[in-house]
């Protein structure tokens, strides 16, 4: 299966045009987008989602990772095998939680390229190829590299990484980091925790384990970003001082 983890949003042709350019080399592969959403321009924050996520995959799985606002630049192409799951993407962080948390990690640079490789759709030309090609077990022109790490990253961000469309609030702190008795400061205002909706009154702010396994803020049938007034890179404050996110 390909999965898809892009900043592309729904609109435009873009997921069509990724989609399309897998699904020619690789028809009999299921490919689903994953997440179209993860915050525009910010691979540091969607590193944390898609780690969350990628716990949840299965082996012999790609990931197509397309946060990539550095396309056309310097940075390397990637294909990375952590725990029998593939990512294919570029080499700017958006892997590195799942780095960091593989038990076993194989790393590789795309050697191959396409006879027509625009400066502006890496994730059409060149990276939905690969992961067709990985997905269907054939050669993708890899060769062995040292990914560019980012070891002052946190392991936990105490910062929101994703906005849903519901309004919540969605942390780079995995649930089980925390004990259910912390109380977090968010948009000056302190948030306990529930452990379901039900258990809280409507409009009631309050954290929980989301079913990704991550610390996630809502409002029973509210906004949490709009009564907070929070956005994707808010820190969240566990202490004295809050998480420096930008």
């Amino acid at each position: 299966m390909i999965l898809a983890f892009t900043d592309f949003g729904w609109r435009g042709p873009y997921l069509g045009e990724m989609r399309v350019a897998a699904l020619r080399l690789a028809p009999s592969v299921p490919y689903v987008d994953l997440m179209a959403d993860a915050p525009a321009f910010r691979p540091d924050l969607a590193a944390y989602h898609l780690a969350a996520l990628a716990g949840r995959l299965a082996p012999g799985d790609v990931v197509l990772g397309v946060v990539d606002p550095g396309v056309g630049g310097p940075r390397r192409p990637l294909a990375l095998f952590a725990d029998g799951v593939w990512l294919v993407g570029p080499d700017n962080g958006l892997f590195e939680l799942v780095m960091r948390r593989a038990g076993s990690l194989e790393t590789h640079a795309i050697a191959w390229r396409p006879p027509d490789l625009s400066a502006s759709f890496h994730g059409r030309d060149l990276f939905a190829p690969t992961a067709a090609r990985l997905a269907l077990g054939e050669d993708a022109g890899l060769a062995p590299v040292t990914p560019i790490r980012h070891p002052g990253w946190p392991d936990e961000a105490d910062c929101i990484v994703h906005v849903d469309s519901y309004g919540n609030l969605v942390s780079g702190r995995r649930a089980a980091t925390l004990p259910e008795t912390a109380i977090l400061q968010a948009g000056g205002r302190p948030i306990a925790h529930a452990r379901t909706f039900s258990a809280t009154r409507p409009g009631e702010l309050f954290w929980y384990a989301n079913s990704a396994g991550l610390v996630e803020i809502a409002a029973n049938a509210a906004s949490a970003a709009t009564l907070l007034g929070l956005a994707p890179g808010a820190p969240l404050q566990l202490q004295a001082t809050p998480a420096d996110c930008t």
